[in-house]
């Protein structure tokens, strides 16, 4: 297992880089500058700002000195906000993004793993059906003409909920259920066509003919097992939750991170698209490994057959 950690962080970093390196060049070749707007500046005056910021050095300059302000956790400063680095807008606007995943997470598992069983155990009945009509909706809208539908049903007709904003937590369940409907969608598929195939393994049957009961052998012995897919998927899950609250977070009016990422396109703020990028980036690989670390503890075959292969 420490072998096999230190391998995937290897992986990570050199990943890692390869994402840092892209992304610094890309903004390079980009049209513009951070400095471009409708009004021209002066040539003394851009002059001036490039000298400041740095870019008026050579790319590979610009390049090393990028590398190291990341291995010192330092993003640099924002060209549009003068006041605040890339890290105090990251500080200021992660924790509101990651509540705001952490909540739809939540309700996409919770939700599309009962979902899932329940279609699974009512196989070919009108729970499994009405179940799937609801997956195949959930994958078939997109999260912001469901977030729009929900505003104008929930919010505007029945005025259940609040209808933008990020106050209290009832402003919380609108934006938390858009983005979890895409998600919650396909983890009840992948429970379903799980949970079918373990209730057809022969351990399965020898459990109902010692007569044990239906919520027992659900329970203790087909949802561990059925499971394991949706462990695998809770890694990309967790980037695509995260990385889809930028639409909804603008829809909504949050105050969270992809909110500002948005902003930082629109405003050519380079050094914090590149900077939340690569914060994201982090993210993605840091959950894909934890993932991969889960699943050998849910399923010591997994454990065993790696340390095979490793001897």
């Amino acid at each position: 297992m420490v072998k096999y950690i230190g391998k995937r962080l290897l992986y990570m970093l050199i990943s890692l880089w390869l994402i840092v390196t892209a992304t610094f060049f890309f903004m390079r070749i980009a049209p513009g500058n951070p400095f471009t707007s409708e009004k021209k500046l002066p040539p003394e005056i851009e002059a001036n700002l490039n000298a400041h910021f740095g870019l008026d050095q050579p790319w590979y300059a610009q390049y090393w000195d990028y590398l190291v302000r990341i291995l010192n956790w330092d993003f640099g400063p924002s060209f549009k906000y003068k006041s605040q680095t890339v890290n105090d807008i990251i500080n200021e606007g992660f924790p509101v993004s990651a509540m705001l995943g952490a909540e739809a997470l939540l309700l996409a598992v919770a939700f599309g793993v009962l979902l899932g069983i329940i279609a699974a155990l009512k196989h070919n009945r009108w729970p499994d059906y009405t179940a799937m009509i609801i997956a195949v909706l959930g994958i078939s809208v997109p999260s912001f003409i469901m977030a729009t539908f929900l505003q104008y049903f929930l919010a505007i007709k029945m005025g259940l909920f609040p209808v933008a904003r990020w106050e209290t937590f009832m402003h919380t369940i609108l934006p938390a259920l858009a983005l979890a409907a895409t998600p919650m969608a396909f983890i009840a598929r992948l429970t379903r066509s799980s949970m079918l195939e373990v209730l057809s393994n022969d351990y399965i049957k020898t459990a109902k003919a010692k007569g044990l009961s239906q919520g027992v052998i659900t329970v203790k012995h087909a949802i561990r097992n059925a499971l394991l897919p949706v462990v695998t998927y809770m890694g990309p899950l967790t980037a695509g939750i995260l990385t889809g609250s930028f639409v909804i977070e603008n829809i909504f009016g949050i105050p969270g991170l992809g909110a500002h990422f948005v902003t930082s396109i629109n405003n050519r703020d380079y050094t914090v698209i590149m900077g939340v990028t690569v914060f994201y980036s982090i993210l993605l690989l840091v959950s894909i490994l934890l993932v991969d670390i889960a699943y050998g503890f849910i399923d010591p075959r997994i454990k065993l057959a790696g340390g095979k292969k490793g001897e």
